[in-house]
C-alpha cells in the first residue's frame, strides 16, 4: 500500500445520472429527511456524493434554527450549541458518530487491516470510541457555545458552515483513486465515484460560499469562515490518508469519522474569532 492513491481508468461518458437523482441519492444517504432513492449505482453515487454539501446546507439549517430560537428566549449559549450539536445526530441516526466510533477502535486496535475491519464491524463500542466520542461532542458543544457567545448569527452560521463541511469532506473521500476497503456497503458504492476536478471544484464552491456568507460582518469574518473551510479539509484529509495506509481503502464508518473529524475543526477555527 503506498501513501499516494492510483489513477483509476475513466468512467464511460454514457455513464450519467440527473441531478434529481443525485440529490436523492445524497439525501437518503446521509440523512434521515425523507428521499426516495430512485438510483443505488455508481453514476447515481457520483452525482450524489457531488451533491452531499447540499445535504449538509439542509442539516446545518435544521440545527441552528432550535439553537437560535432558544438564545432569542434567554437560554444560556452553552444550552443552545448542546441542542444544535444534537440536531445532525439525529438527522443522520448517529451514523457518522457511530463511524467515528468504530474508525477510533479500528485505529487504536494496532491490528492488520482485516482483523481492525472486523473490529470496527461489531455493534458494540470499546475505550478508543468512546473516548473520541466524548472529546468531540465535548469539543464541537464548547466551540459552538464561545460562538454563539459572540452573537446568534455567528453562531448559526457556524453551525452551517460546519454541517456543510462536513459533507464536503465526503465529496473529497469518494474522489477517484480512493480505494474502498471492503466489497461492500457504503464504502464501496461511493468510493472512486466522484471525478477529481468536480471534487475540487465544488470545494472551491463551498469554500468561496461559506466566505460569501460571512462577509456582511466584515472581510476578517470571511477570510475566518473561508480558513476554517480549508482546515477541516486538511484534517479530513490527513485522516483520509491515515485510513487508508491502515485499512487498504475506506468504510462507511471512515466517511462517518471524516465528517465528524471536519465538523469539529470548523467550529475550533470559528471559534478562535
Amino acid at each position: 500500500m503506498t501513501d499516494s492513491f492510483d489513477d483509476p481508468p475513466p468512467t464511460p461518458p454514457a455513464e450519467r445520472a440527473s441531478f434529481p437523482d443525485g440529490v436523492r441519492f445524497a439525501f437518503g444517504t446521509l440523512t434521515v429527511l425523507p428521499a426516495r432513492i430512485t438510483r443505488w449505482d455508481r453514476p447515481a453515487a457520483r452525482t450524489g456524493m457531488a451533491c452531499a454539501p447540499l445535504a449538509g446546507l439542509a442539516v446545518g439549517v435544521l440545527a441552528a434554527v432550535p439553537g437560535v430560537l432558544l438564545l432569542l428566549l434567554g437560554a444560556e449559549p452553552l444550552l443552545a450549541a448542546a441542542v444544535t450539536v444534537a440536531v445532525p445526530a439525529a438527522l443522520t441516526r448517529g451514523l457518522h458518530l457511530d463511524g467515528l466510533a468504530d474508525t477510533a477502535d479500528g485505529l487504536g486496535s494496532a491490528k492488520p487491516a482485516d482483523e481492525a475491519l472486523r473490529i470496527m464491524k461489531k455493534s458494540d463500542i470499546g475505550p478508543f470510541g468512546v473516548i473520541a466520542l466524548v472529546i468531540v461532542m465535548l469539543v464541537q458543544t464548547a466551540a459552538l457555545g464561545e460562538v454563539y457567545a459572540d452573537s446568534w448569527i455567528r453562531g448559526a452560521l457556524a453551525a452551517v458552515t460546519a454541517a456543510v463541511t462536513a459533507r464536503l469532506a465526503m465529496t473529497l473521500a469518494s474522489r477517484e483513486g480512493v480505494p474502498p476497503a471492503r466489497p461492500e456497503g457504503l464504502g464501496a458504492a461511493v468510493a472512486g465515484v466522484v471525478p477529481r476536478a468536480a471534487a475540487a471544484a465544488v470545494a472551491v464552491l463551498v469554500t468561496a460560499a461559506a466566505a460569501a456568507a460571512a462577509l456582511p460582518a466584515g472581510p476578517p469574518a470571511a477570510v475566518r469562515s473561508a480558513a476554517a473551510v480549508l482546515v477541516a479539509l486538511l484534517a479530513a484529509e490527513l485522516l483520509l490518508r491515515r485510513c487508508v495506509r491502515r485499512f487498504d481503502g475506506v468504510t462507511g464508518d471512515v466517511f462517518g469519522a471524516l465528517a465528524e473529524a471536519s465538523a469539529t475543526t470548523a467550529l475550533l477555527v470559528l471559534a478562535l474569532g
